[in-house]
Order: C-alpha cells, then structure tokens, then sequence
C-alpha cells in the first residue's frame, strides 16, 4: 500500500545512537550508530543493534565502526548509508512520495559540517532535509516552555559531545559545545583498568562498567566499603591471557572523576556568559539535564555542587532530544527561525 502524503520524520543522529521519530507514530526506532562494512568492498553489512553486536569481534574481513565521532560525520558514505537504512526502516519501502527529514545536530559544529549532515541526508532519500540545534529540540523534548521570555538552561550530555544551553523567548541566547561526553568516559574507565591492572577491555565492557556502577559521587561510607562490586573479564596485558578482576564503585569514581569535571566546564561556560537577568531566572528554575550520559548515578548531584545551581535530570532523559526534533517537525512554522532547511 503506497502512502499518498509524505511522511515526516525527526532524526537524532548521536555519536552512540540514533533514534526515528515518525510523526503521527512516535518514536519508531532506538538503535546504536554502530555500521558493519566489508573490509575491501566498504560495502554494509549489517546497521544499528546487529553491528553493535559486532564491535570487536569480527574477522578480518569485517570492519564494525562508528560513523559519527564527537557529534559529527566521520564517515559520510558510511553515515548515507546508515541514514538510507533508518528512513527505509521508519517508512517502509513502499512510498510513494520521499519523506520530510529533520536532523538533530550539536550548537557547535561548523557550516562545513551542517552541510555534510544535510546532504548526507538528501543522498538517503529525503525529499527536504531540515537542520534543528540539539540544545533547542532536547529543551523542546523536556517540556520547557522554551516561547517565554525567561531563561531556561538545558545540558544535553550524549555519547560524542556535551550541549549547554541558555533559551529564551524560542531561541538560544548563550551556548557551549564541548565534545566530551559518554564516549570519552567509557575511554577513561578502559584506560583505568589498563594501568591498575594490567587487563584490556573492549568498549562494550567499559560502556556495561559505566552503566551498571559508576557513581558521580561517593559518599564516605561506600568510600570505605568500595561501594558496588562487579566482576570484569579481560586479557591480560602481560601474559595476553584471559583473566577475570573486582572492579569497585570507589575506583570507577576515581577513573571517571576528570573526564567529569571536563563535562560541567561546558555548562560553567555558558553561566559565566549569561546575561544577568537571565542568570536570575537559571537559579530560580535550575538546570535541566538531558541525553543518556546525565543518567550516571549522582551526576545532577555533583554538577550541583560544582555550579552552585539547582540541577535535575529530565523526564525520559534519553529521549529528549529525539522528541524535541519530532515536535519541531510537526510544528515547523512555529519554530521555523530556529531550522536550518536544503
């Protein structure tokens, strides 16, 4: 069945994943950026989840890697390619018309990279391609009521880059764009372990070790104890075997504690530019956080103590920003000031 009005479609192309909002649907798709190709022929193999799975462990013949790095296109026919199978895999194949597109991207890439993006996108299929700040949709997606004329502070903290912004009256006043985000603490606990202990361990382990017992702040009593333990299998640099170690709450503190404070410079950034009337209304309202990274444990807590202002995690964190883009799109005149079109 061929569908007679096209279809529009919010993209959020993250570092770590990418995620479909179909309008009239909802969110249709969450998939890792991750694109398996032949070594040789660059051809795709397998796209999203399937060559998650992949990421490390394939022959020789196979190559599993990220397309985008930092928030922006490191591959652009890989990433055309990535973005075929997502509008494909959102649309069906059987349409008539090409679909609207909107694409979420980082406040702080250059003109050179907005324009990767948008023709990577008109390559993939899209009748129009849109452009929407990360910032502006993850603000959108967390409910802030961006149209005021008040301050509104969001830090949007994916997989590639760390978004700080300043909303007011529908548009950003003051932002920040620092690319240092989940990626780079997943680097950082890998390098840990790689020193401590002598073991290696892949990004899928490092990644596990951050979901499950990082902790932004340790208190004195787990700072005793260890905190949370859990069981890490590597190769062993020395020998090159297979050997298992606890790895504790307290240590993966101590790993990711720089990387940390390497984030929160992006939002002291943009308090330390903000005009003064719009402060006031920071501290009253606090800030808001967004993106998969905010969701490590006591993260709101010690940007707090950093700041000195209020922070707090928003509703579905991961989605924000995915929701935001998708709100855009259905209400494109409305935000029309804000998009960048092709």
């Amino acid at each position: 069945m061929f569908s007679l009005t096209p279809k529009r479609i919010g993209i959020d192309l993250g570092t770590a994943n990418t995620l479909v909002y179909l309008v009239g649907e909802g969110i249709v798709l969450n998939e890792p950026t991750v694109v398996a190709v032949t070594a040789e022929e660059n051809r795709v193999v397998a796209v999203g989840r399937e060559a998650k799975e992949m990421l490390g462990r394939t022959p020789g013949n196979v190559v599993a890697l990220r397309p985008l790095r930092d928030g922006v296109i490191a591959d652009y026919t890989i990433t055309e390619a990535m973005l075929s199978y997502f509008i494909d895999k959102a649309c069906g194949h059987s349409r008539f018309f090409k679909p609207e597109v909107m694409v979420c991207i980082p406040s702080g890439v250059t003109q050179v990279e907005r324009r990767a993006v948008l023709d990577a996108t008109m390559s993939a299929g899209a009748r129009v391609a849109y452009l929407i700040d990360e910032p502006l949709a993850a603000a959108i997606g967390a409910k802030i009521p961006i149209a005021q004329p008040a301050g509104h502070m969001i830090v949007n903290i994916g997989g590639g880059s760390t978004e700080s912004a300043v909303i007011s009256l529908g548009g950003v006043v003051v932002h920040s764009s620092v690319r240092v985000a989940g990626n780079k603490i997943d680097e950082a606990i890998a390098s840990y372990i790689k020193k401590k202990f002598n073991l290696l361990v892949g990004e899928t382990t490092a990644e596990q070790i951050k979901i499950e017992i990082s902790n932004a702040v340790i208190e004195e009593e787990e700072k005793k104890t260890g905190g949370k333990m859990m069981e890490i299998r590597g190769r062993d640099n020395i020998s090159g075997l297979p050997r298992t170690i606890e790895l504790h709450e307290a240590q993966v503190n101590e790993a990711i504690r720089a990387v940390l404070m390497e984030i929160i410079q992006g939002p002291k950034t943009v308090l330390e530019q903000c005009p003064p009337e719009l402060a006031s209304d920071i501290i009253d309202k606090g800030i808001v956080m967004s993106g998969g990274t905010s969701l490590l444990r006591n993260f709101d807590k010690l940007m707090t103590q950093v700041t000195g202002v209020p922070c707090h995690v928003a509703e579905e964190a991961l989605l924000c920003v995915v929701r935001g883009t998708g709100v855009a799109m259905e209400n494109i005149e409305l935000y029309k000031r804000s998009i960048n079109k092709r």
